[in-house]
């Protein structure tokens, strides 16, 4: 602030000093001193500061303040509902949305619980910020960073009356309600991690389409499948595949199905490319494969997305959510991103007619990584 710019322009002298050497405060339109001369004076950066209703009528405030404590109180309901859902509705329970269709029941009443909880804590936050905490205007230059110790006091007396004024203090519903809203919000965090989010998939992730339909024992023929094409559903013979081209499949009869299709399809699906056999650097690729030509899980091991993008160039496999890269020469290794392992690969061979038909089924769950897989 130069000596121009310090000169008064009307109004009462007021001490210097009390916020120290250099300090300018601005507060509901005026400035006080630079620490050198000692002078108040207007500053047009302010409007003038308009008053609400609740600042005026307690009334006002009082309603204000019935809404903010209704609001908190919609997110205990909220999160006891979530707790009472967890305990109560079955994982496979399914109900009727219209507009969706049959979906899980116990998934779509925690996510609406969940989401009162969260809007009650949001809304009431900001209809009290925007009612009845305090909206003055005020900036102030930078002091050096440790006050002294009288300073630091009066901190301690602003802070106390900053909760006052914000009516926390003499709004004892806001205050309990708040209080509970934000103390039963870590329950749903922390029940998850304690009882998990239903039951464990056993090996719901290990069995897909390929391994064959179940018989009355329990237990599945994994006889071969013919590698249909995606969406054609028509078979493939292994001299349709060059060196290069790339492959979405499905198993044969999969179509079939009158139910479940989509999370069968989302399980088996496959992807096919063609290498030069000297390019394949790890043993397993070749013995699972036909004369350079290799299958893998379509599905990438860090959340689930299609991995569909092949550079032929240098044998990647490029998932394009995450960009989770996946080396097709080394039993498709991860060699970037965040997926954990590899692509699990679908052991694959030809029928007397030439066709691909797979070996047998994945050897181990398909889809994202999870730390705790279960048991089967």
């Amino acid at each position: 602030m130069n000596e121009q710019d310090s000169q008064p322009t009307g109004g009462e002298v007021t001490p210097t000093g009390e916020f120290g050497s250099g300090a300018v405060r601005l507060d509901q339109g005026h400035v006080i001193g630079d620490g050198g001369i000692p002078a108040r004076f207007e500053n047009p950066g302010f409007p003038p500061h308009p008053h609400r209703g609740t600042d005026l009528d307690e009334g006002a405030a009082k309603r204000a303040e019935r809404v903010v404590g209704g609001l908190f109180i919609l997110s205990v309901l909220g999160t006891l509902g979530f707790i009472v859902a967890y305990f109560a509705i079955d994982s496979d329970a399914t109900v009727f949305v219209p507009g969706i269709g049959m979906t899980n029941a116990l998934h779509l009443v925690l996510g609406l619980t969940m989401a009162a909880s969260l809007l009650g804590i949001g809304l009431g936050a900001v209809h009290w910020a925007k009612t009845l905490m305090p909206d003055h205007e005020e900036v102030e230059m930078r002091h050096t960073m440790r006050s002294d110790a009288e300073h630091r006091k009066e901190f301690g007396t602003i802070l106390g009356e900053g909760a006052e004024s914000a009516h926390l203090t003499r709004r004892p519903l806001i205050k309990y309600a708040m209080g509970g809203a934000l103390g039963l919000f870590a329950v749903p965090v922390i029940l998850p991690v304690l009882g998990g989010l239903g039951p464990m998939p056993g090996d719901d992730l290990s069995v897909s389409f390929w391994n064959g339909d179940q018989e009355e024992d329990g237990k599945y023929p994994n006889k071969p499948l013919r590698l249909m094409r995606d969406p054609q559903n028509t078979p493939i013979k292994a001299s349709e595949v060059t060196i290069g081209s790339v492959f979405h499949v499905m198993p044969e009869g999969l179509l079939d199905l009158e139910e479940h299709i989509l999370e069968a399809k989302a399980k088996a699906a496959v992807i096919v490319m063609r290498l030069d056999p000297d390019d394949i650097k790890v043993q397993k690729e070749k013995d699972w494969g036909h004369q350079g030509i290799v299958a893998y899980s379509k599905i990438c091991t860090h959340v689930g997305c299609p991995v569909g993008l092949y550079e032929q160039q240098t044998h990647h496999l490029l998932c394009p959510c995450h960009q989770s890269t996946f080396d097709v020469t080394q039993d498709c290794k991860v060699i970037f991103g965040p997926a954990k392992r590899p692509l699990p690969q679908l052991p694959i061979t030809v029928d007397d007619e030439g066709y691909l038909i797979s070996k047998g089924p994945f050897k181990e769950a398909t889809g994202p990584s999870f730390w705790e897989r279960g048991s089967a």
